[in-house]
């Protein structure tokens, strides 16, 4: 399709088609469709599944129904982060993981190395593709190709049906900040579902993406990404992630660490910023405060629909109010920026 290749964590992926700004907008506006097969998926099963997943990640996957999926971590035993990820209930004894692709067989590993309960575990990346179909006009698009109503389908819920004949989880979750579905299904259907849904969508606006708009669509949305804003050195509080991490749930990886960050207070916090001229602050510039050198850039870049430039960054606590001023160091010149609150971009919620 002309796409723009590039190595991406040992993939060939599609950096563009019809270029990042075009496919930003058509995201924001209309939608757009990504190929992120390259996606892990881990399976834990058995009586003691859910066992597994509290003890390995610092969200609460007791309180999920059926049917329901959370953002959570996988943590380290120093309160860190092994990885960042999606926690799916497909039933009482079933979970259904989404990690990040260049870390799927590290995860799994790092779950097997922790599966004191005898859970069933399976690395299932190979048996999935996934497409994800995200902009204001998705329901609309998908509804038609589907066996089973979507619109009921809640945000972070899921569900199970066919796309154009297709068996699928369809879940509506996604990485951009619209609303939309990622959808799971058999590698074999890929080509198919790839194309019934591009034509599906043509008349609407649809139009395929690739990994530029997909990282400025969840910058706008302050979203972090994993080896970016969060790593084995970043905890949940500092990266503003407090709310995933449940600390009465009972014990999990790194949860006593976190307590005593918690009561003590953290010492930095990942901010957002905008910068004051028409100089970009891109990822890994040193980032000043007050005249003295405090971090690098984590992300940054031009936001596409909000048409500025920005980024986020670690700064130390004290420093971290909305309205601070900055100054990214760029090619020996210091360009002014400000911190502002996250997200950048939200959408208006019209959808349930």
């Amino acid at each position: 399709m002309g796409a723009k290749m590039v190595d991406f964590g040992g993939w060939d992926m599609p950096l563009e088609y019809s270029g990042i700004l075009a496919e930003h907008d058509a995201v924001r506006t209309r939608a757009g469709i990504f190929d992120v097969s390259h996606m892990g998926e881990i399976e834990i099963s058995g009586r003691e599944a859910l066992d597994l997943v509290q003890w390995v990640s610092c969200n609460d996957a007791s309180n999920l129904a059926i049917g329901q999926a959370h953002y959570s971590g996988l943590m380290t035993d120093r309160g860190t982060f092994v990885d960042d990820l999606l926690v799916h209930k497909i039933s009482d004894d079933r979970y259904f993981l989404c990690v990040n692709a260049s870390n799927q067989d590290r995860d799994f590993e790092h779950i097997v190395e922790h599966n004191r309960f005898g859970a069933v575990l399976e690395n299932a990346g190979g048996r999935y593709s996934q497409l994800a179909i995200q902009g204001p006009r998705t329901l609309e698009i998908l509804q038609p190709l589907a066996s089973v109503p979507i619109a009921p389908i809640l945000y972070y819920y899921f569900s199970f049906g066919k796309l154009c004949g297709v068996d699928c989880l369809i879940a509506r979750t996604g990485y951009t900040g619209e609303d939309g579905f990622e959808i799971y299904f058999e590698p074999r259907y890929s080509e198919k579902l790839w194309d019934e849904i591009l034509a599906a969508g043509k008349s609407f606006g649809l139009i395929p993406c690739g990994l530029g708009a997909r990282n400025t669509l969840r910058l706008e949305a302050g979203m972090c990404l994993y080896g970016h804003e969060i790593d084995e050195t970043t905890t949940p509080l500092e990266a503003g992630l407090g709310w995933i991490c449940k600390l009465g749930k009972g014990p999990f990886l790194g949860n006593e660490v976190i307590a005593e960050q918690k009561k003590a207070g953290v010492r930095r916090k990942l901010v957002g910023f905008e910068m004051l001229d028409r100089r970009i602050g891109r990822d890994g510039y040193p980032v000043m405060v007050a005249g003295e050198e405090t971090g690098r850039v984590t992300s940054g870049g031009p936001a596409p629909f909000l048409k500025k430039n920005i980024g986020m960054a670690y700064v130390p606590a004290a420093s971290a109010a909305a309205g601070t001023p900055i100054e990214i160091s760029i090619r020996g010149g210091l360009a002014p920026g400000r911190i502002t609150p996250l997200p950048f971009y939200k959408r208006s919620r019209q959808t349930p």
